[in-house]
C-alpha cells in the first residue's frame, strides 16, 4: 500500500509539537507539504518538506491526498470547504468554527464531501475514555451519574508575556469553554450517551477585572439517562486547580487524571488504578493519525463533522449561558 501524502497547513504550538511529530511517526504517512503564512514558523518546522506561505500550492497538487489544519477556529472552517471540495480528506482541529452560525458553510457540505471530515477531538481516541465508557455502559459505577469535569489549562506565566497574549486574542473569539469545551463536551456526548437534554445554570468571571473578557466559565447541565454535568474551565491564572473528570455514582467513583489519562476506581470490591502505556499526548495524537489513515483508506471518520459540530453547539450554548451569568 502507498504512503499518504499529508500536507500540514498551520506550524503553531499545536502543529510543531504535536501534529507534526505524530505525522512523521505513522507508518503509512508521507509529509508532503507544510503550510504557513509565518516565514519563522516555516524555518522551525525544517526541510522536512516543501513550505508554502498559503494553501494554493497544496491544493493544486493532485499528488497530495489529505491535509491536517492545525488552525484556529476563524480560519479552520473556510479552510476545511476549500481543502474538502478539491477532493482532499482533511483532519481538522477543534472546535471547526467560533460559533454555529460561522459553521453554516460546513452544514451545506454534501455528505460524500462531509464524510471526506475527520475532527481533530484528539482525546477521544484515548483508551482511558474507551475504559469509562465501558464501565458506565456496565454499571460499574451505578445508573445515574454526577460528573465533574474540572478542565483548567493554559497558566499564566509572566515569563512568556507573548503566549499569554496569544490566548488573550483567542479569548476575543470566546470564552475558554468555547476552545476547551469542544474537547470536554465531546467526552460527555462520547461516555454519557448524546447532548445535553439542557443546560440548569452557568457563570463566568473574570479574575482580572482589567480583563477583555472572562477568563473562568462553568455550568451544570442534565444528560439522557439523568446523569448531571458539573463542568469548569479557565485560563491564565498564575496556578491551576487539579485538570481531572470524576465520575460518582451509588456503586462505584472513577476519576480520570487531564495530564496523564490514568484511572483511579472506588468501588465496594476495592480500589484500583488503571494506567496505559506510553505518554497522553503522544498516544493520542498517534491513534488520531492512525484513524486517519484509515479514513483515506476507506473507514468512516472518527470523530466525523457531526461530531464536531455537536461539540461545538453545546459549547456556545454554555458559553452563551456563560456570559448572560457572568460575575
Amino acid at each position: 500500500m502507498m504512503a499518504v501524502r499529508v500536507a500540514l497547513v498551520g506550524l503553531g504550538d499545536i502543529g510543531l509539537t504535536a501534529h507534526l511529530p505524530a505525522l512523521v511517526r505513522a507508518a503509512g504517512v508521507r509529509v508532503a507539504a507544510l503550510v504557513d503564512p509565518d516565514p519563522l514558523r516555516r524555518k522551525l518546522a525544517g526541510d522536512l518538506a516543501p513550505a508554502y506561505p498559503d494553501i494554493d500550492e497544496v491544493l493544486a497538487d493532485d499528488d497530495i491526498d489529505a491535509v491536517v489544519l492545525a488552525t484556529p477556529p476563524w480560519v479552520t472552517t473556510g479552510a476545511i470547504v476549500r481543502v474538502a471540495t478539491a477532493g482532499k480528506f482533511v483532519l481538522a482541529e477543534k472546535p471547526v468554527a467560533t460559533s454555529v452560525a460561522a459553521a453554516a458553510p460546513l452544514l451545506e457540505l454534501s455528505p460524500n464531501i462531509s464524510d471526506h471530515v475527520q475532527v481533530g477531538l484528539t482525546y477521544r481516541h484515548d483508551p482511558a475514555m474507551v475504559q469509562l465508557r465501558e464501565w458506565i455502559a456496565d454499571g460499574v459505577l451505578g445508573e445515574r451519574l454526577v460528573v465533574r469535569a474540572h478542565i483548567y489549562d493554559e497558566r499564566l506565566d509572566p515569563a512568556d508575556p507573548a503566549h499569554a497574549e496569544r490566548l488573550r486574542n483567542t479569548l476575543r473569539h470566546g470564552l475558554p469553554v468555547l476552545h476547551e469545551g469542544s474537547h470536554f463536551f465531546d467526552w460527555l456526548a462520547y461516555l454519557l450517551g448524546g447532548e445535553p437534554m439542557r443546560i440548569d445554570d452557568a457563570w463566568s468571571m473574570r479574575t482580572d477585572r482589567r480583563a477583555e473578557v472572562p477568563n473562568l466559565t462553568g455550568a451544570r447541565l442534565t444528560y439522557p439517562t439523568g446523569h448531571i454535568a458539573v463542568v469548569e474551565c479557565g485560563w491564565l491564572t498564575a496556578g491551576l486547580p487539579p485538570c481531572e473528570v470524576s465520575l460518582l455514582g451509588d456503586r462505584g467513583y472513577a476519576v480520570l487524571d487531564c495530564h496523564t489519562f490514568a484511572l483511579r476506581l472506588s468501588t465496594e470490591d476495592g480500589d484500583r488504578v488503571v494506567e496505559f502505556p506510553g505518554e497522553r499526548t503522544q498516544r493520542c495524537f498517534d491513534r488520531q493519525v492512525e484513524r486517519f489513515v484509515a479514513l483515506v483508506n476507506g473507514s468512516r471518520p472518527s470523530p466525523s463533522l457531526a461530531d464536531g459540530l455537536a461539540a461545538l453547539r453545546t459549547s456556545e450554548q454554555v458559553a452563551r449561558a456563560c456570559a448572560e451569568g457572568e460575575a
